[in-house]
């Protein structure tokens, strides 16, 4: 038996809002003078030497990812087939090279993009030997999440580079997920280099992008095709659909249309009206507590019948439901941890019957031992030429990103979940306690004043790991460039009453969107001695004990609060301090303090710029004081 729980740390999936225009003079002179520190830094740290450890790390990867240093235990028992099987990923956000830290259980994550390609080549070799059907499909996040997307330099796109190996694998359909809506120029991106390569097979039922003619002149159009029809090698007939949950976060000039008013358009009517062989409907939307029945609805009013296979997105969790007997939704976890694979769909044995469809699904555990043993493949007989071309470019591509630049080393293991908030193994105690005090004060002329910080515990996404703390760690576990900002002579009394209040369950709580809200709710909704997957429980999926690949048990598992605050100073009641949170939090805040206590009343006119340190920089100049 091994010993992890799936998607042990929820990573919410969550965006910055705009940041809020303070000081703008002041905050640019800041902002300039960091810029030109961080330039002399910079040049610093790319010297000759370094520039040779970072490409013989390249060299060094090829060489030793064939073989993982660590015991992996393999798959216990060989996949079943049947005449539709489908190749599910979901909220990659970016994690293309695998997970390549030592700690336990990264190496069972530990494949890249191009073992996959590999492994995705032989499937669908082994589906025509079988003379059966295989997708690929995708359903949305490809970027937020790692350096390879989000460490580009100056001047670039979001997962502008990242995706171009996305590209070159055969996905039969994919969707757009919500980070690719926070920026227009993200979503233009997307809509004018990736979307193209899918040929028709990019969805987006109800997300428009605005685009402007040569004369300036603006049209709303879908980012890529509202529905798909096809037919599969064997001749199946297929209607897709590619649908993104009510989300609202959404940058100008792009538009979310409800999922409740998208089933009602002519579009959707004379879509679904032809009766298919199966419908495949993807989108990025949790398959749990969500709108997928209402989409469903419509189809099997029309349809009582026909087959509906439905692959979701969103929450990063494992999940499943069968609506009812002839239908199943997929969710397929996040960070390329997983790979959903939905096998043994007998479509010929549901035809000219009312008979219930058996379904088998499997969570794959992404490492290339699991691909050999699927495959039936060795080391020798594995790789693909384009495989190994997709590795060698990613390497390539984080190299020229300066990702393997090393602030400092960890000497343990810090978690989100693993550990129980606060304690010393505690990702989020290291954070506000001690990373985030101490690169405040650097140049910072409030540093001698004591203050409070305060920031959502979902702001982080992913673990911090035993041994060299690169850029692209830095980047994983925060890739967001948020601000930190304050309100002045907030006596200590108060101020020490807005964290217990933000975290009260009657007080509305900021969110970034609902998918830390919805990914909450599932994990109350399970037993405490076992998480990560929402399988038995009422109207889910009959094989709840019988979806995991690989043998597993769990690791601990520790909610935190919804807000987490630096160790209040020792001072008295009535000694002014500042109150110091990060951008999106200024109007929550002065809610709060406002009813507090009424001496005064707060506005935006009260919040400045604390610092021109962002969240980003936070743990690198962390590590690069305290690891070295």
């Amino acid at each position: 038996m091994l010993w992890y729980i799936r998607s042990e740390s929820l990573s919410f999936d969550d965006r910055r809002f705009d940041q809020v225009s303070i000081l703008a003079g002041t905050s640019s002179m800041l902002l300039g003078t960091a810029t030109l520190l961080g330039l002399v830094l910079r040049g610093a740290a790319c010297a000759g030497d370094h520039l040779h450890a970072r490409d013989g790390h390249v060299h060094e990867y090829l060489e030793r990812r064939e073989y993982p240093q660590v015991s992996i235990a393999p798959p216990y028992r060989p996949l079943v087939w049947g005449d539709l099987n489908v190749i599910h990923t979901t909220d990659t956000h970016g994690w293309l090279l695998g997970h390549q830290k030592l700690s336990w259980a990264e190496p069972y994550y530990s494949g890249d993009l191009g073992d996959f390609s590999s492994f995705v080549a032989h499937m669908k070799q082994i589906a025509i030997d079988k003379d059966v059907d295989i997708l690929l499909i995708d359903s949305g996040d490809l970027h937020d999440g790692t350096g390879l997307s989000d460490g580009y330099p100056p001047g670039g796109v979001d997962a502008h580079e990242s995706n171009k190996f996305l590209e070159r694998l055969p996905y039969d359909l994919m969707t757009i997920g919500n980070h690719k809506l926070y920026v227009y120029a993200d979503t233009y991106d997307m809509y004018t280099n990736f979307v193209p390569h899918l040929a028709g097979r990019y969805l987006t039922s109800n997300v428009n992008i605005t685009i402007f003619d040569s004369d300036g002149k603006p049209e709303s159009v879908p980012v890529g095709n509202r529905y798909t029809k096809f037919t599969t090698r064997k001749g199946r007939r297929v209607t897709s659909l590619g649908v993104i949950f009510n989300f609202t976060g959404n940058d100008v000039n792009t538009t979310v249309q409800t999922v409740e008013d998208m089933v009602k358009e002519q579009w959707f009517i004379e879509a679904i009206a032809e009766e298919p062989d199966v419908f495949v409907l993807i989108g990025h939307m949790p398959v749990s507590y969500d709108s997928w029945p209402t989409v469903f609805n419509a189809v099997r009013t029309v349809h009582p019948l026909t087959p509906i296979l439905i692959f979701g997105g969103h929450t990063h969790i494992c999940d499943c439901r069968q609506y009812d007997g002839r239908s199943m939704a997929l969710e397929s976890g996040r960070y390329m941890e997983t790979i959903g694979v939905q096998l043994g769909v007998d479509l010929d044995a549901a035809k000219d019957n009312h008979d219930n469809i058996t379904f088998t699904r499997r969570y794959l555990d992404q490492n290339r031992v699991t691909y050999e043993y699927h495959t039936q493949t060795s080391n020798q007989t594995f790789d693909t030429d384009d495989g190994q071309s997709i590795t060698r470019g990613l390497q390539e591509l984080a190299a020229h990103f300066d990702l393997f630049y090393p602030y400092g080393t960890a000497h343990q293991d810090y978690t989100m979940t693993q550990n129980p908030y606060p304690s010393n193994g505690s990702l989020l105690s290291l954070f506000v306690d001690e990373a985030v005090p101490y690169a405040l004060a650097i140049n910072n002329t409030r540093a001698s004043i004591p203050n409070i910080i305060i920031i959502n515990s979902w702001a982080l996404r992913f673990d911090l790991f035993k041994g060299s703390f690169t850029k692209n760690d830095q980047l994983t576990i925060m890739q967001y460039k948020d601000s930190f900002l304050y309100i002045a002579n907030v006596t200590s009394g108060i101020a020490n009453q807005v964290l217990p209040t933000l975290n009260n369950p009657t007080v509305t709580k900021w969110k970034r969107d609902e998918a830390d809200i919805l990914s909450r709710k599932i994990i109350d909704n399970q037993d405490s001695a076992w998480l990560g997957e929402t399988d038995g429980r009422p109207g889910s999926c009959p094989d709840a004990d019988d979806a995991d690949d690989t043998m597993h048990t769990t690791l601990p598992y520790y909610m935190a609060p919804y807000y987490i605050g630096s160790n209040p100073p020792n001072v008295t009641a009535d000694t002014p301090i500042d109150v110091v949170f990060l951008n999106y939090l200024g109007k929550e805040i002065i809610s709060i303090l406002n009813r507090l206590q009424k001496d005064k009343n707060y506005t935006m006119n009260d919040v400045s710029l604390y610092s021109p340190t962002l969240t980003d920089e936070i743990l690198g100049l962390y590590a690069q004081a305290m690891w070295n």
